[in-house]
């Protein structure tokens, strides 16, 4: 799995709170800014559209390996599609129907869905299980399967995505978020500084611990802490990462690489009680109704 957005709004969370435009305009919208909006998918055919989005991002522009049928179709597609909701920004400018206007897509898997179904995609990479049996009266979302079209890069489109994950989250009154989140390359070693820089700043311990699987585990512990600089660490995590950092995840024990993406993968794990005040005021304190 692999996140794809390159920017972030390095600036979220220092205003009082969402604009006027972030707000709600329609009983099923979770934010606008301008001609972007953000709300899940209503229909297959916007799924389809979605899916269409991921396989521009992940095959045609990152090369990534697909299945002959995806490849033959030009959909980015697996079991969890028919199971997730599909959060989508579209842009209400682009002539056409709202299939025609998707630059932008998350996957939101439930907990209470995945039990119900084959699990979740990240069990694929990650040993997850013991993390969820410590917190059986916590909800768990999963975060995947994210990208943007290349134009719509910008911090307006983050921003909405991150407006429609957190009103998705409060309204299903989800207590933690993780997926895989991805650093382009299948080579570790490119990378040790910022994997050490995760593995002695931002390692999941205690209650929130979890690992890659163990014939998947990559060390990310590729440096003494004494010999990391802090500030070209962070500068070589991809922006996505730093966003979720900046909003106080923790990252898991062990990378995991993605031979078919082309990537090598980091867990994130992000208990909502985490999220500093000021970026909860940003996004939202509020929305509808938590579900039963």
């Amino acid at each position: 799995m692999t996140w794809n957005m390159r920017e972030r709004p390095e600036n979220a969370g220092h205003s009082a709170g969402p604009t006027a435009e972030m707000m709600c305009r329609d009983s099923d919208s979770y934010g606008r800014i301008g001609d972007l909006e953000t709300r899940l998918a209503r229909s297959p055919a916007e799924i389809d559209a979605a899916q269409a989005v991921r396989f521009d991002v992940f095959a045609r522009e990152m090369g990534a390996a697909m299945p002959p049928e995806a490849m033959r179709l030009g959909r980015d597609i697996d079991a969890f599609d028919a199971v997730c909701d599909h959060l989508l920004v579209l842009d209400r400018s682009i002539a056409g129907g709202p299939s025609d206007q998707i630059v932008g897509t998350y996957r939101l898997l439930r907990q209470e869905v995945a039990r119900a179904n084959d699990g979740f995609y990240s069990t694929s990479e990650f040993a997850i299980d013991d993390m969820l049996a410590r917190h059986p009266q916590k909800r768990f979302m999963e975060l995947g399967r994210s990208c943007v079209l290349p134009k719509y890069r910008t911090r307006r489109t983050v921003e909405l995505l991150w407006q429609g994950n957190w009103a998705y989250a409060r309204e299903y009154g989800i207590d933690a978020m993780f997926g895989c989140a991805s650093i382009p390359g299948v080579m570790p070693e490119a990378h040790a500084l910022s994997l050490s820089f995760l593995y002695h700043n931002c390692l999941a311990t205690g209650e929130w611990a979890v690992s890659a699987r163990p014939e998947l585990y990559q060390m990310m512990d590729l440096m003494p802490r004494e010999a990391i600089n802090v500030k070209g660490a962070v500068s070589g995590l991809p922006p996505l990462i730093k966003g979720y950092l900046r909003l106080g995840a923790l990252v898991g024990d062990g990378a995991v690489v993605d031979r078919a993406f082309g990537t090598t993968d980091v867990m994130i794990v992000l208990p909502t009680e985490r999220i500093s005040d000021r970026y909860i005021n940003y996004y939202g304190a509020s929305s509808r109704q938590p579900a039963a």
